[in-house]
């Protein structure tokens, strides 16, 4: 065998491992403060190359934002008086809340020409569109017994659901197709996080989290959310189902808050050396699938050979 057969089994394998390693690769771009927003924007939701969230101006008005990859758009539900919060976005369609002279919090859906009102008629307190996906928007109300419910709104009907578990408290977060995330708080005070599958609630905790686990969005399999560790420090992470992966911007020494997920690209805030808070999006790619991983092995397994054979 000659030495350039030697080269080419080694290059193989060497190349296949570093596809596998750049398979896993997360590239997380800051955002820039909306134009109007004195250092306080927070991203919250995406779906495609829009985002969505709210920033706070220099008189500390909050504001919604939709930012389509190039330009920011200052979102203001005509009806609110004292702040407007983007929440959730699935193509055109954007929820999230306000809040009027009372003040008192009302959920609404933005089409891109016409702000419509979301008022669960159990809220006697506040409404809070939080999540969209299609024709369906979670959030949350709060009943005339001050009791925190979740809905699910189909464009017609206010479905309410509660964990079986929560005392008092459920709000549900996002939505993917059958599929929501949300938090409730449990006997003990401790807010926890779930998922429901249209028949099942299943708490989520972070294996890492030295404290509360805290889902913010959902698509297809793929949830993110944030745990604080045993310092206390905020790490984003993306659970598929089975596992469990840190997600912290390079930047966010302070911390990374992941608050939505379309894909594999995701958004969230973090905390930098400084102590500023900034919003970012990053791009996820998957891990490599076993038959890479067991390809990649072979190429390096081939080299060896060649080597072995070659002495």
């Amino acid at each position: 065998m000659t030495k350039k057969n030697l080269i080419s089994g080694f290059t193989l394998g060497l190349a296949l491992l570093g596809a596998a390693a750049m398979a896993q690769a997360q590239t997380y771009t800051t955002l820039d403060d909306h134009p109007l927003g004195i250092g306080q924007t927070f991203a919250r939701g995406i779906s495609g190359n829009n985002i969505v969230g709210y920033y706070t101006d220099s008189s500390g008005n909050v504001h919604g934002f939709l930012y389509n990859g190039s330009t920011y758009t200052t979102l203001d539900d005509p009806l609110g008086a004292l702040g407007t919060y983007a929440r959730g976005i699935s193509g055109n369609n954007i929820v999230g809340y306000y809040y009027d002279s009372v003040p008192k919090s009302y959920g609404f859906l933005y089409n891109g020409s016409t702000y419509t009102p979301l008022n669960c008629p159990l809220g006697v307190h506040l409404t809070l569109a939080c999540g969209i996906d299609g024709n369906n928007i979670v959030g949350g109300y709060v009943d005339s017994s001050s009791i925190a419910h979740g809905f699910l709104y189909d464009g017609s009907t206010y479905t309410t659901l509660d964990d079986p578990l929560a005392n008092n408290i459920t709000i549900l977060y996002d939505i993917s197709g059958n599929n929501i995330v949300g938090i409730y708080r449990d006997s003990f005070g401790i807010m926890n996080s779930f998922f429901y599958d249209g028949s099942t609630y299943t708490t989520l905790n972070d294996p890492l989290a030295d404290g509360e686990t805290t889902v913010y969005g959902i698509s297809g399999n793929n949830i993110v959310g944030s745990y604080s560790d045993g310092s206390g420090i905020v790490h984003g992470f993306l659970y598929d189902g089975s596992t469990y992966t840190t997600l912290d911007d390079p930047l966010g020494v302070g911390g990374t808050e992941v608050t939505g997920i379309d894909g594999n690209n995701i958004v969230g805030v973090y905390v930098d050396s400084s102590g500023n808070l900034h919003s970012f999006e990053a791009s996820i790619e998957p891990a490599p699938e076993p038959s890479t991983l067991a390809l990649s092995g072979m190429g390096v397994l081939a080299g060896l050979l060649i080597f072995r054979r070659r002495k």
